[in-house]
């Protein structure tokens, strides 16, 4: 969005920051997204399933929603969402789009856009929408400079690293069932546990518990779907003792009760 200027953004009257009750949940559309929605996460826990695949929810999640995407979401009602989201469009296609999904590194600079958006288009005082339009675009560089910066620290780690962290994630994924532990893994990656985590973010892209929760999950999907096992077999198989807890895990992550799908 960078080949935009702040004229061709286009402001919706759909945006708000709110403090979640404990029933919330975002049920599926009947319809894609119709335009762009900045959707940003200031505290709380909870899972969003973005056209298919799960993210787990935390303070810095950011998702920039886009035509035609399909989303549905819940979080811990002991530990509500904090969200703020942000509807707009544009009158123009542009070259270079911000990914769907950034975990913000500098909250406190986007955080201070995203209260003075707000505030503006709530009061709104004199220059309002030309100045609301110059943050949208601000916004946007922000979720650009941070996936370049991202890039980079990826490029300027060691071939080696990268084949050792990608083989410990293969090997999460090969056997969801073990009872991995981040020590463990470090152990294996021959790597401290501070720095295999920090590393393991970087180059997959998801915190090592997540990633453990979303191999298991997925293996007990695809064991509901073709192998004709029951949910408590499938449970057991992937070394959940607690079937409540697993059913509960997995409508989390998928939104979707096990059984539905068995």
């Amino acid at each position: 969005m960078l080949d935009l200027n702040p004229e061709q953004f286009i402001l919706k009257q759909v945006f708000a920051t709110i403090h979640c009750e404990p029933t919330w949940q975002w049920k599926k559309r009947d319809k894609p997204f119709p335009n762009y929605d900045l959707f940003y996460v200031w505290s709380g826990e909870g899972t969003l399933v973005l056209n298919g695949k799960a993210y787990e929810l935390q303070k810095g999640h950011c998702f920039l929603f886009k035509h035609g995407d399909v989303t549905t979401a819940t979080h811990d009602p002991q530990n509500p969402l904090v969200l703020t989201y942000i509807h707009f469009d544009l009158t123009e296609t542009p070259q270079l789009v911000p990914t769907s999904h950034r975990l913000v590194e500098n909250t406190i600079s986007f955080e201070s856009l995203l209260t003075r958006y707000v505030r503006l288009l709530l009061v709104k005082s004199f220059g309002m929408e030309i100045e609301a339009k110059l943050i949208l675009k601000q916004l946007m560089i922000h979720l650009l400079r941070e996936a370049e910066e991202k890039i980079e620290q990826i490029a300027n780690t060691s071939n080696s690293l990268l084949e050792t962290v990608r083989e410990i994630a293969n090997y999460i994924q090969q056997h969801p069932s073990e009872q991995h532990s981040i020590g463990s893994l470090a152990a294996r990656a021959n790597l401290s546990p501070r720095y295999f985590s920090l590393k393991f973010k970087q180059i997959i892209g998801h915190t090592v518990r997540s990633y453990i929760i979303r191999s298991r999950i997925e293996r007990a999907e695809h064991l509901l779907r073709y192998s004709g096992l029951t949910v408590t077999e499938a449970a057991c198989v992937l070394g959940y003792s607690d079937l409540h807890f697993f059913s509960r895990q997995f409508k989390k992550y998928t939104g979707t009760n096990p059984s539905e799908i068995r």
